[in-house]
């Protein structure tokens, strides 16, 4: 069975550290991403890994009330809804600043939770600060850590008493690949895109309550359907908009809650309307989408509102993975949920999408595949040598994860990795699925190998 990744929240008042918090925790996985052109950090939600485990992470900074009038209140608020949607919840305080009235206010909130917690002092750069500590201990917590975000000053000693209550990498990013239970589909898409109305539609009933109104859906809403007697949850998400238009403290969790349906999902539906055109947004949660390695259909919703003639769909089609070049690979289907045009091909490709998610290569096949990519188009030259490619295995399934051992990683140019991404997808019908490709240094026990 699929295994989810426990959610972190960290809750405090402002200006104590929690986004610098977040950005450590969540380092790993900027690793893994840094390398992709046009990758957004500009969020609040994000993956972590830490000691070969693995944990989602929500810094709940973004959701500080405007007014200091209202401040106390918005904060009671906010630690509620973190304990209502974590698993774990970090207190952070801040150790320069001393204790504040708002902090022994989430305290007493939080001690009569059924959550596991632990009270964080932030801001304790080392030894010599240890002492800034020791005040907090009034809130009555038995334990408190004492941390440097920015240094990682004793982040180790908090994280280990952590993760014996996380998952395993194993079994976050393989535990899809054994799950007999239904097909998950996350339908994912700005407000009033259609979500709600699609699910409907595949149900033949008004399950859902949809509106003309945005933001009609509060909540990830899951939905059990038999079709061709096959079984599938259909996971209707909460329309997520940028930031900053988010105004209510309900729909910024309503968000962690759609990031939570897509790490949940084998397949993401993504719904845009065609009737509005495309916007940032909708870059941003596909970026999203495809960093956590997840197939994605783009479904063009309310095409029975657009004039058009035999020309309008191409046009558009070529028009829209223009702008979305980063996942070119994307099958499109033009849709009405309202009428139901078109919907019945969708399941035809959740099912291709996924066995493409799901497929492994053998390394004998593999290795043939690069010395006859690299005879057909040579590696560059670097610093009067040539690169080499020694060996390639694939390391995971759901997404497929390809590792090529080679002399030198760091002189493998982005263009030239494009040609190899291509060249997979073509060569192995990896045409509707995101696929990682590393690199990596020869280690010494492997030196005496022969080359290929």
């Amino acid at each position: 069975m699929a295994v989810a990744r426990p959610l972190i929240a960290i809750v405090g008042r402002p200006n104590v550290g929690k986004r610098r918090f977040f950005n450590r925790l969540t380092r790993s996985r900027d690793a893994i991403v840094e390398d992709t052109p046009g990758v957004t950090r500009d969020r609040h939600y994000g993956d972590g890994e830490w000691d070969g485990k693995a944990f989602s992470v929500v810094d709940t900074g973004g959701f500080e009330p405007d007014s200091q009038d209202i401040l106390l209140s918005q904060m009671r608020e906010q630690a509620q809804l973190a304990i209502d949607e974590a698993e774990i919840v970090f207190f952070m305080m801040d150790g320069r600043s001393g204790m504040t009235p708002i902090d022994e206010e989430i305290a007493r909130m939080l001690r009569i939770s059924d959550k596991l917690l632990f009270a964080v002092v932030h801001k304790i750069d080392g030894p010599r600060h240890d002492a800034l500590t020791a005040e907090f201990y009034a809130l009555g917590f038995e334990r408190i850590f004492g941390i440097s975000a920015e240094h990682g000053y004793c982040v180790d000693d908090l994280m280990d008493e952590v993760t014996p209550y996380l998952p395993s990498i194993e079994k976050v990013r393989g535990g899809m690949d054994g799950d007999d239970g239904p097909m998950k589909l996350a339908v994912v898409g700005k407000p009033n895109a259609g979500k709600s109305t699609l699910i409907n539609r595949i149900l033949g009933t008004d399950r859902l309550l949809t509106s003309d109104i945005p933001g009609t859906t509060r909540d990830a809403i899951d939905t059990l359907v038999t079709r061709d007697e096959k079984e599938y949850l259909l996971i209707d998400t909460a329309g997520v908009r940028r930031r900053k238009s988010i105004s209510e403290l309900m729909e910024k969790f309503a968000v962690v809650k759609a990031f939570k349906s897509i790490d949940r999902a084998h397949v993401v539906l993504y719904m845009f309307d065609a009737s509005s055109g495309m916007t940032e947004q909708d870059k941003r949660l596909l970026r999203m989408t495809r960093d956590k390695g997840k197939p994605h259909i783009l479904l063009i919703n309310k095409w029975d509102l657009i004039d058009k003639d035999s020309s309008t769909a191409g046009t558009w089609a070529k028009d829209l993975m223009h702008e979305l070049d980063f996942v070119d690979y994307a099958p499109m289907v033009f849709i009405s949920a309202k009428t139901g045009q078109r919907v019945h091909k969708v399941f035809n490709l959740v099912h291709e999408l996924h066995e493409q998610w799901s497929r492994r290569l053998s390394t004998s096949d593999l290795n043939r595949w690069l010395e006859k990519v690299a005879r057909q188009h040579s590696p560059p030259i670097y610093r009067r040598r040539p690169v080499k490619f020694f060996f390639m295995t694939q390391v995971a399934v759901q997404p497929p994860t390809f590792m090529v051992t080679v002399n030198y990683p760091d002189a493998v140019a982005p263009s030239y990795k494009r040609y190899m991404l291509n060249r997979l997808r073509e060569d192995f019908n990896f045409k509707g699925t995101p696929l990682k490709l590393f690199y990596r240094g020869r280690q010494r026990e492997d030196r005496g190998k022969p080359s290929k």
